[in-house]
């Protein structure tokens, strides 16, 4: 039954990414779509892919850092191939590739799953700040086209109908709101009957070893060279595609802050939980183009370049990290019983 359910988790989730592209392309010119792409500058797009190289290499790097932090000592190269395979995962298995490389890292180098996993948990946290911090600066920059996008892409235009009814919003709020206290209430009233389930006390050390992970930030010996490492990653981001606009007519003219705006909003539609930002990525690139002039051809064909060449650099470098770790280690990385493998924590 829970392997039904998993292959029916990922069927949806594929149906939603294949419904979310027909819509990107639909009532569309497809044989302009295709020649923005036959015609596009690959040169520009081959620079940019250099830069995405050299942004997975630093992401590694901060990784190790991080995991050094935990007190867990790993050489580079097992910790860049953990984390490329798990990349490689999450084309395939949306957000399964985050406990896939903490696996791959446990067969590789011992460190615990938890531990790992809670310095994974940093990380996207630490991402998602840089990139309210981003939207924040597109709001601050250029305000009328960030309104325009939520209000055409993302509210349809209703939004003076919504202004003018807000009962069903109060409404849901409350409810939410009623909900959320409910469930804390009976958790407090039953907390000595959960003390003596043993499922829940090894949640409970598992969250010690999320905890553990995700202060070893805090521990860090060179912050500033983790910082450093972040603000590069996230320089790389934006350059590969401000810089990816040189590889079409329409594009070309657009400005640094279109740029930023594309890497927001494009962030946010590969954090969805499909494979690989597939669908979501390309509509929200597609409709933040539309709000700077971009015809709707020309906006899903360089969704399509931009995705398409970062996908298949994650699969050639996340490929070698396969054959890499496979080599290394005879056992399949892939093994589901020891990605979710809770370890006992050091007292160290």
């Amino acid at each position: 039954m829970k392997s039904f359910l998993t292959v029916l988790k990922y069927a949806l989730l594929l149906a939603l990414s294949g419904a979310l592209m027909v819509y990107a392309v639909r009532g569309q010119d497809l044989s302009r779509i295709g020649h923005y792409i036959a015609t596009a500058n690959y040169w520009w797009l081959s620079f940019t892919l250099t830069l995405s190289a050299l942004g997975y290499f630093s992401r590694a790097y901060r990784w190790q850092m991080q995991l050094t932090a935990s007190k867990y000592s790993v050489p580079y190269w097992p910790v860049y191939h953990a984390m490329m395979v798990g990349y490689l995962a999450n084309i395939v298995l949306p957000r399964m590739g985050e406990v896939i490389r903490c696996s791959v890292l446990r067969r590789t180098s011992g460190v615990p799953v938890q531990v790992a996993l809670g310095t994974v948990v940093t990380e996207r946290v630490i991402d998602v700040l840089v990139l309210l911090g981003l939207l924040g600066a597109v709001l601050l920059v250029d305000f009328n086209t960030f309104w325009s996008f939520v209000n055409v892409q993302v509210l349809g235009g209703r939004y003076e109908a919504l202004a003018r009814n807000r009962t069903p919003l109060l409404i849901a709020a409350v409810i939410g709101g009623m909900l959320l206290l409910t469930v804390a209430y009976a958790l407090f009233r039953n907390l000595e009957r959960l003390r003596q389930n043993a499922f829940f006390n090894k949640a409970i050390l598992f969250v010690k070893g999320l905890l553990a992970g995700v202060f070893s930030v805090l521990k860090l010996e060179k912050k500033g060279v983790f910082l450093l490492h972040t603000l590069f990653t996230w320089t790389v981001y934006y350059l590969m595609d401000y810089l990816a606009f040189f590889c079409f007519p329409e594009t070309y003219n657009l400005d640094m802050r279109a740029g930023l705006a594309v890497l927001t909003f494009g962030a946010f539609g590969m954090a969805a939980p499909v494979a690989g930002g597939i669908g979501p990525f390309h509509v929200m690139v597609q409709g933040i183009l539309l709000v700077y002039g971009v015809s709707k051809e020309a906006g899903i064909a360089y969704a399509l370049v931009v995705h398409g060449a970062q996908t298949l650099l994650v699969v050639v470098m996340g490929g070698i990290s396969f054959i890499a770790v496979a080599a290394a280690d005879k056992g399949s990385v892939f093994t589901e019983a020891e990605a979710l493998a809770v370890e006992p924590l050091t007292t160290e």
